[in-house]
């Protein structure tokens, strides 16, 4: 299992959010590439970045601080937040992003992620954020019809790396992952699934890796900035699988 340390862009800086309510944001970091740094020198060996402002927007916004994490760290990252079409794709993949994230297309615009899935093998994820059992869209603004597994099994068979899985009722309130809603998931499906969401300590990883759902990953993001997790700690957790 991959620990997934979580960057989140608004403004140029690192934030947290609680559910996704960007009034509601603390700031962690003003530069954004030095808390990249950070991650890499705690042993982490894969990041995940949002752009949050261009979740809303619809575009990239953060593009400058994006770039200024690529050319800091050697570690591959993972790239969501307003990517929504075939250039923003391939200028972000060509730019050094190992993998990008989509999410609202997933749902808009189920064609385009499949094709770029067979396009760039291994390099795409779908996103798929869910509250009471929809997935949400547009910056967590708005709620499909849409049930998280309806969505993840479009994508079976279309070659897409990973499921970044979040509940959203749970992101930035510290109450503890979804482990039965994640696990649940990771069975239905044979796409790898990430899970994403309010995980409050080593307990959670813990958690998570015993679920025998096979759970390929976890993102971390406050826990990770006001120390409830400590890094050593984290890695040691995923890599004494049983």
């Amino acid at each position: 299992m991959i620990i997934f340390p979580a960057i989140d862009l608004k403004d140029g800086r690192c934030v947290r959010l609680r559910q996704g309510d960007m009034a509601q944001a603390t700031v962690f970091n003003d530069d954004p590439a030095a808390q990249a740094r950070a991650f890499e020198g705690a042993g982490f060996e894969w990041l995940h970045l949002v752009d949050l402002n261009g979740a809303f927007a619809g575009h990239s916004v953060n593009a400058a601080a994006i770039r200024a994490i690529l050319s800091a760290i050697k570690i591959p990252l993972q790239l969501g937040g307003g990517i929504r079409d075939r250039d923003a794709i391939e200028n972000w993949l060509a730019a050094g992003v190992s993998r990008v994230i989509l999410g609202t297309v997933a749902v808009s615009n189920p064609e385009l992620v499949s094709e770029a899935a067979r396009t760039h093998p291994g390099r795409i994820a779908v996103g798929i954020d869910a509250r009471n059992g929809k997935v949400a869209v547009k910056g967590w603004a708005e709620e499909s019809s849409v049930s998280a597994l309806e969505l993840a099994k479009r994508f079976e068979g279309a070659g897409v790396a990973a499921i970044i899985f979040t509940d959203i009722s749970r992101d930035g309130m510290m109450e503890g992952a979804n482990v039965e809603s994640t696990a649940a998931l990771a069975r239905a499906v044979s796409i790898p699934v990430i899970a994403s969401g309010g995980v409050n300590g080593v307990q959670d990883i813990e958690r998570l890796r015993d679920s025998k759902s096979g759970i390929a990953g976890v993102v971390i993001g406050r826990a990770l900035y006001d120390g409830r997790i400590d890094p050593a700690k984290a890695l040691m957790t995923v890599r004494c699988q049983h």
